[in-house]
Parts: C-alpha cells; sequence; structure tokens
C-alpha cells in the first residue's frame, strides 16, 4: 500500500515540475507562488473536511473493538468497510471530477453550467450506487466468501449487509456533494459541517445505540451512519439545491480577473 502511494506522489511530482500538456501545463514555474496564501487556506480545509471524514470511520472499527465478544464483529466489520471502500472508489472519481469541473465553470462564469455538471454528477453516482446496493441485497449471504469461509463471520457479514447497502447508497451522494463544495470554495463550511455531524451527533449516537441500547456492532453503525452521515448528506444536500449559482459565478469570475490582474 505504502509502495501504490509513493509511485501516486512520484507520479504526480513529475507531471508537476516537467509538465506533461503542452496546451495546459508545460512544468513548474514561479508563478505557482502566485496566490499561494488562498490556495493554502483552501488546501487546509480540505485536509480538515478529508480528515475528519475519514478518521469517522476509524473510530467506528475501535469502538466496535470495545464491544463484548467483540473478534466476530471487528472481522464481519472490517470486510463491510473494505467492500466499501472498493465501491467508494467510483465515488471519489466523482468528488474530484465534479470538483474540478464545477471550479473551472464558475470561473469561467457559467453557473447554469456548473449547476448542471453537478446534476449530472450526482444522478449518475446515485444510479451506480443503486446498483451496488443491489448487488449487497441480493448477494449479502456470500459476498463475505471474497474474504472468509468461517461461518460465524458470514452470518455477521450477512446481518450487517443491509446496513452495509444503506451506507453505500449514501456515499454515492455524499463525495459528489462535496465535490461540489470543494469546487465552490465552501471548503471550511464542510468542514465545520463534518465535525458536527460527524463528532457532535453520529459518534454520540452510536455509542448509545452500541452501548445503551446493547444493540452491539449493528447498533454503533447505525448510529454513525444514520445520525452522522445521512444528517450531512442532508445538509449538503440543501445547500447545493438553494445555492445561487449565478452568484457563485460572479463571485469565482471576480477572483479569477483579481488573479489575472496579480501576474
Amino acid at each position: 500500500m505504502n509502495f501504490s502511494w509513493w509511485v501516486l506522489v512520484v507520479g504526480l511530482f513529475a507531471y508537476t515540475v516537467c509538465g506533461g500538456c503542452p496546451l495546459t501545463w508545460t512544468g513548474f514555474t514561479v508563478e505557482a507562488f502566485s496566490g499561494l496564501w488562498e490556495f493554502v487556506k483552501l488546501s487546509a480545509a480540505s485536509g480538515v473536511m478529508l480528515c475528519l471524514e475519514n478518521w469517522y470511520y476509524r473510530i467506528l472499527i475501535l469502538m466496535t473493538g470495545n464491544l463484548k465478544n467483540a473478534e466476530i464483529a471487528v472481522d464481519a466489520l472490517s470486510i463491510c468497510m473494505s467492500i466499501n471502500g472498493w465501491e467508494m472508489m467510483v465515488p471519489l472519481a466523482f468528488f474530484a471530477g465534479t470538483g474540478v469541473r464545477v471550479a473551472n465553470e464558475l470561473g469561467a462564469g457559467n453557473g447554469k453550467r456548473a449547476k448542471f455538471a453537478t446534476t449530472v454528477s450526482v444522478v449518475t453516482s446515485v444510479i451506480i450506487g443503486i446498483f451496488f446496493w443491489l448487488l449487497i441485497m441480493i448477494f449479502h449471504d456470500s459476498i463475505a466468501l471474497i474474504f472468509s469461509t468461517s461461518q460465524p463471520v458470514l452470518e455477521a457479514v450477512s446481518r450487517l449487509s443491509l446496513l452495509l447497502a444503506f451506507t453505500i447508497l449514501l456515499n454515492s451522494v455524499q463525495p459528489v456533494l462535496s465535490g461540489v463544495a470543494v469546487g465552490s470554495g465552501w471548503q471550511s463550511y464542510v468542514a465545520y459541517i463534518n465535525l458536527g455531524c460527524y463528532y457532535l451527533v453520529g459518534v454520540p449516537i452510536g455509542f448509545l445505540m452500541g452501548w445503551g441500547f446493547n444493540l452491539g456492532v449493528m447498533g454503533v453503525w447505525a448510529g454513525m451512519i444514520f445520525g452522522g452521515t445521512a444528517v450531512q448528506t442532508v445538509i449538503l444536500a440543501i445547500i447545493t439545491m438553494r445555492c445561487n449559482w449565478d452568484k457563485e459565478a460572479e463571485k469565482a469570475s471576480m477572483h479569477v480577473q483579481k488573479w489575472v490582474e496579480t501576474m
């Protein structure tokens, strides 16, 4: 895993320094330092936003590991998280693509095109999410055979499959909306939303359902998903739907013009 990440780092560094697209990016120049502070602020907010989300699912496994007789539960949850992680590669691709497209369209002053790109990305990702949701629901009792032949683990994964299916469905929307937020420069707002939804709502509800109501791993996961991820997705959806795209395009165009004037 470390090797694969370092290959990515080296490849991106080579592209940054040497270039690869003569019409758009010819390599590193001192112009990269222009507007650096604004970029740092956006990058820091993006990092916090993504870290809060990534740590949330690690906390889920950590909390499950502190349950009684947790060995089977942790095995089953780890398998579910691995399957979820594989499927998440699709929404994460939409996250990156949507962020770039929305940013480009807003920077060019095309609010309607940014809105259209958002709609296409969300609808397409949801359709893919529904497809994987159906796969999980249909093969709930055998999908864990990819990882294990232990009958207790297979049964535990089967019991968790409903939560896995709905997690995948939610995650087909949430990353795309996060990509819209990144492309629109809302990273800091989303970081606060993630902090509130995940750690002030999701974790306490997961703890309450897991230990307070003695629902075990099902309660922990259900509380954190429907109390945290679902609430966050609803908030991002409301923000996106209420967005004045023409106004956002005007603001982005002004920033681009200021940047050009400083060159």
